[in-house]
């Protein structure tokens, strides 16, 4: 069994059968009897033909999918010879060079006589790969006896098969010295086109694949690309091999042909054909002897002769079908066509514009305007004037973390005997508790805090605490500042490199030479910046350190203040602060919440002073009429350090930041253009040839080169599918 396969992947529209085909806003077949080579649907089909010619010559295949007839058959169903029917030529049989690359053939009514012309059309490399242009290639001259055509066919597959021998070179070998032609291939993707005039075929174009291709059941490769049987065709071969007492097979053949059969069910049905034997074969008889010998034979043979449906046997009426529906689908498929090329176009304009343009300035002109673009907009980047704020918005993301983390590191001071068992006092309100406390920071109650004293003490005189033990608790939190900077300023340089890359990679990555060497430049200042960042922060650090001053005096005497009448007011309520109590009842009522309440004590106690004269007193007034505690000096070092923190922690978390900043980001800023060009022309010109090496940092990186030349091929290859596609439907 044979099997004609129309590839195509428009539809096609309601139940045509195959000998009665009309096309809507088409020329329709004529009437049998009528001289068809001379009728509108003759021109029209030998047109239609021409234009997918030119299509397939222009690489079409490769990008849209053309409508086309392919042969497939498994091994020894007459696959060969139902070509050499159809065509009327002789097509190489042996194994050694039978069917190792696809052959189109095309057959054209429109000539006075007979005539075969061979092309080599090159599409793709030695790999399968798509070649940027396919190439047709002329193969020998006009060939004029059909009994030369195999040598012909058999030299063009040699030379299809063995691409790096000159195509010429093969148009004088004998089939001997063919047969024992080593082929670099063992298959090929690229076609043998063979064009046949001849005033007595039938316009048709299909392709006959390579045998590893068809060596498949050819139902079955079929049914895989079309499985509802809309583009197949079935053909029967070999009805003469059936013997007389096969009645079975014949009747199950007859089904087949007829419709009748479930198994075998195709839209455009199955034909049956009777092909030259081996002996006729040797006797080389006309196609029209061979056509009148398979008539006579379908017609006097049952039960061939009972099938109503005559079309349905011998190679005229199928290949009459066979090319009404090639032209119906090519119809069919032109609107389709157009519309595909026209996205394809538009795709391949879109990817084309996106690469650069090839350079035309002067390389030194381009070098130093690269250089110089990249280091404005790195400016920019850094005072936060680009429109691109990524730099500033994730160092000020860090800046946060770092500012919780300074917070995380306050003192745990809690003025009771078992500090362990009470909530820590992270505010004078009693509104918020830590939920990120560094690890470093230890809880210290009264006891831990009277034996800081102790330690300091030496020679003071009674009541008088040593200013060393609270200078030994403020540096027990300055310490650990250290890692948090560190942490931040790691963050930040992540942060630069990344902007740092991508700023390259945009200015200078069309040259893959040059983003190499300014991005070594770059990155070798950008390091510079970085030690000069890490020293000036481990400088802002150290001014922590030793002396402990602010001239935030009000400020800090405030705080001391309030924290003490805050340590007071705890020591003084014990119980309410006792880690086991539910949080609501920790926290202390604010001064709004008494004037709210007016019948708590604080409220009356307010009131009653405010009538003895005592007016404009808070809560925390309250705390100085407590009786002098045991632990006064404990809880005034407490308040003093506590104090202090406060004021340091809000000068640290911006002085880290600024210096940061401007260490970094702006040194670099300001340093970087002088240094580049300093560094780019000292080196470049110390070198043997200044022009040459400015030619090489702006060498192009070959990869964008070919693909430029690859899409512009293909852009110009789909403006003239396109307008070849127009031109014929404005015809």
């Amino acid at each position: 069994m044979n099997v004609f396969h129309k590839r195509r992947q428009a539809r096609t529209s309601g139940d045509t059968s195959p000998d009665a085909i009309s096309l809507p806003g088409s020329v329709s077949p004529p009437d049998t009897g009528v001289d068809i080579s001379s009728t509108d649907y003759a021109r029209r089909r030998r047109e239609l033909m021409k234009m997918m010619s030119d299509l397939k010559s222009m690489g079409a295949e490769t990008l849209i999918d053309l409508p086309s007839v392919v042969v497939i058959g498994g091994q020894s169903a007459g696959k060969s010879s139902l070509v050499e029917a159809v065509s009327g030529i002789n097509v190489p049989r042996d194994s050694g060079t039978c069917t190792r690359c696809p052959m189109e053939c095309t057959m054209s009514s429109h000539a006075t006589s007979w005539s075969c012309t061979i092309t080599l059309r090159m599409g793709f490399d030695n790999n399968g790969r798509d070649l940027k242009n396919t190439v047709t290639v002329p193969f020998g001259r006009t060939i004029t006896d059909r009994n030369k055509v195999e040598v012909w066919l058999r030299r063009a597959q040699s030379a299809i098969l063995n691409p790096n021998v000159p195509s010429s070179s093969f148009h004088t070998k004998t089939i001997e010295e063919l047969r024992s032609t080593r082929n670099t291939l063992k298959f090929s993707r690229n076609v043998v086109c063979v064009s046949i005039e001849d005033p007595d075929a039938t316009d048709l174009s299909f392709y006959d694949l390579p045998d590893d291709m068809e060596n498949q059941q050819s139902m079955t490769l079929a049914r895989a690309a079309d499985p509802d049987g809309k583009r197949t065709i079935g053909v029967l071969t070999k009805p003469d091999t059936l013997g007389v007492g096969a009645i079975n097979q014949r009747r199950r053949w007859v089904e087949i042909i007829e419709g009748r059969s479930e198994d075998h069910k195709l839209r455009h049905g199955f034909y049956c054909v009777r092909l030259p034997d081996d002996a006729e074969r040797a006797q080389h008889l006309s196609r029209a002897e061979s056509q009148r010998r398979a008539t006579e034979y379908f017609d006097t043979t049952s039960p061939w002769n009972d099938v109503t449906d005559r079309r349905r046997f011998g190679i005229p009426g199928f290949v009459s079908d066979v090319s009404r529906l090639l032209i119906q689908l090519i119809e069919e498929a032109l609107p389709r066509l157009r519309e595909d090329v026209d996205k394809l176009l538009a795709k391949c304009i879109k990817e084309f514009d996106v690469i650069p343009p090839p350079l035309v300035n002067d390389p030194q002109i381009e070098v130093l305007g690269r250089v110089s673009a990249f280091c404005d907009v790195f400016k920019s980047f850094v005072n936060g004037s680009h429109e691109d704020k990524r730099l500033a918005q994730r160092n000020r993301a860090l800046y946060s973390i770092f500012k919780r983390d300074i917070r995380g590191t306050a003192p745990d001071f809690r003025p009771f005997e078992k500090p362990e068992e009470y909530i820590p006092l992270d505010d004078t309100q009693g509104n918020l508790t830590l939920i990120e406390r560094d690890p470093g920071v230890k809880v210290m109650g009264i006891y831990d805090i009277s034996k800081v004293i102790h330690e300091a003490t030496a020679w003071e005189l009674p009541n008088n605490v040593p200013y060393q033990a609270k200078a030994n608790l403020i540096a027990q939190f300055t310490k650990l500042w250290v890692a948090p900077s560190e942490r931040c300023l790691a963050g930040i340089n992540d942060v630069l490199n990344q902007v740092i890359d991508t700023l390259i990679s945009t200015h200078f990555g069309r040259f893959k030479v040059l983003e190499g060497y300014v991005g070594d430049l770059i990155r070798i200042q950008v390091g510079v910046c970085k030690a000069h960042a890490q020293e000036a922060v481990k400088s802002a650090l150290a001014l922590e350190t030793t002396p402990h001053y602010t001239q935030n005096t009000h400020y800090l005497q405030t705080l001391r203040e309030k924290w003490l009448a805050h340590y007071k007011t705890v020591r003084s309520r014990a119980s309410r602060y006792k880690a086991s109590q539910p949080p609501s009842y920790w926290r202390p009522a604010t001064p709004s919440q008494v004037c709210s309440e007016s019948g708590t004590p604080e409220a009356k106690a307010l009131r009653a002073l405010a009538e003895a004269g005592y007016a404009n007193l808070g809560i925390p007034d309250l705390a100085r009429l407590l009786p002098p505690d045991s632990f006064q000096e404990e809880l005034v070092v407490m308040a003093d350090v506590r104090a202090y923190y406060h004021v340091a922690y809000k000068r640290i978390i911006d002085h880290i930041p600024l210096t940061i900043e401007h260490a970094l980001h702006y040194a670099l800023a300001e340093q970087l253009s002088q240094s580049l060009l300093t560094s780019l022309l000292t080196d470049v010109a110390s070198g043997p040839n200044f022009s040459e090496r400015m030619n090489e940092l702006v060498s192009e990186d070959p990869s964008v080169a070919q693909k430029r030349a690859l899409l512009l091929s293909r852009k110009q290859r789909l403006s003239d599918i396109r307008r070849r596609l127009v031109t014929f439907g404005n015809s």
